[in-house]
């Protein structure tokens, strides 16, 4: 049996958080796990917590190579020009010769730009007091930088039902909540990370 195995940043240390956001994670790519299930595959999502520990993973992972499918997904940290491997090269010094390009995949430029590509999800988890006025109406939103995604995301929530934005508390159920085509439409490298996927599980 083959599967599909996703090596991830985040999480933080604890063994708590990392399983919810796995868990969130798994909701928000509900889409591939399906694909991958229908052909009687495995699925694993490893959240690694930090960006090294999941390069890590991953090159262990390559070097088993016990799955058809073997990613990395980490945060971009900021914008990006070129491709992943390239990027991951020039930023964190990472030298990913050992994988496809195909098996590197960027959040750009952070996890939450996936998150606020769904403001009407966003509005019904958070309730009264959500402002949605806050939040970048850009049709490309890899082109807000990372800052301003987390400070529109912390004025859009501050007043409302659940409060402030909270990466361990809020993430996990936000991801099981937003609509991932919307990310998709907004996200290039998010339609990248499915188009890859689905496209490798078919040729198999």
């Amino acid at each position: 049996m083959s599967g599909v195995a996703i090596y991830m940043e985040g999480g933080g240390l604890g063994k708590g958080s990392r399983s919810a956001l796995r868990l969130g994670m798994d909701g928000f790519l509900r889409r591939l796990k399906a694909a991958a299930r229908a052909k009687a595959w495995r699925w694993r999502l490893v959240c690694c917590g930090p960006r090294g520990a999941a390069l890590r993973g991953f090159r262990n992972a390559v070097r088993r190579g016990n799955d058809a499918v073997t990613l990395l997904l980490v945060d971009a940290e900021g914008p990006v020009s070129r491709p992943p491997g390239e990027h991951l090269r020039d930023r964190d010094g990472w030298d990913l010769g050992f994988a496809d390009d195909h098996a590197v995949h960027l959040m750009v430029q952070t996890m939450e730009t996936w998150i606020v590509a769904d403001s009407a999800a966003l509005a019904a988890y958070y309730g009264q007091g959500f402002n949605k006025g806050a939040l970048s109406n850009r049709t490309n939103l890899e082109d807000e930088p990372k800052a301003a995604v987390e400070r529109a995301l912390n004025r859009a929530t501050e007043h409302s039902r659940k409060g402030r934005y909270h990466k361990i508390r809020h993430a996990s159920a936000l991801l099981q909540q937003i609509d991932a085509e919307r990310a998709r439409e907004r996200c290039p490298h998010c339609w990248r990370l499915f188009n890859v996927v689905e496209r490798m599980i078919d040729a198999a």
